[in-house]
């Protein structure tokens, strides 16, 4: 089940994320390749975050999936998650940063 967890120091009281969810959700099932509906994603807004030296708007994001992750996939994400977010919330893509983790990229065989 891929989470994407969002994370931005804008106030998001009255502002309809319903796009933003949707999108995600719909961004993320079709580049890892998973069912929408095992697709969780999370939006935290008012986190206070100083990028480059200043709090202008900006996002932090965590995608943690059980494989599909690799280096093109990793690409797409930042390319379309950013762009989602600057559509709806004028977060700039270039104040926007992605750690991407695949939960089964360490995982070693049990030797019981």
């Amino acid at each position: 089940m891929p989470c994407l967890y969002i994370t931005t120091n804008l106030n998001l009281d009255g502002i309809d994320t319903n796009p933003i969810f949707s999108e995600a959700t719909t961004a993320v099932s079709t580049i890892i390749g998973k069912p929408e509906k095992f697709v969780m994603v999370i939006l935290k807004s008012s986190v206070p975050i100083s990028f480059e030296g200043n709090k202008k708007a900006a996002a932090y994001a965590e995608i943690v999936s059980m494989g599909g992750i690799n280096s093109e996939v990793k690409r797409k994400l930042i390319a379309t998650i950013g762009t989602i977010l600057e559509t709806h919330l004028s977060i700039p893509t270039t104040r926007f940063f992605l750690k991407v983790f695949d939960t089964t990229a360490f995982r070693t065989n049990s030797k019981i």
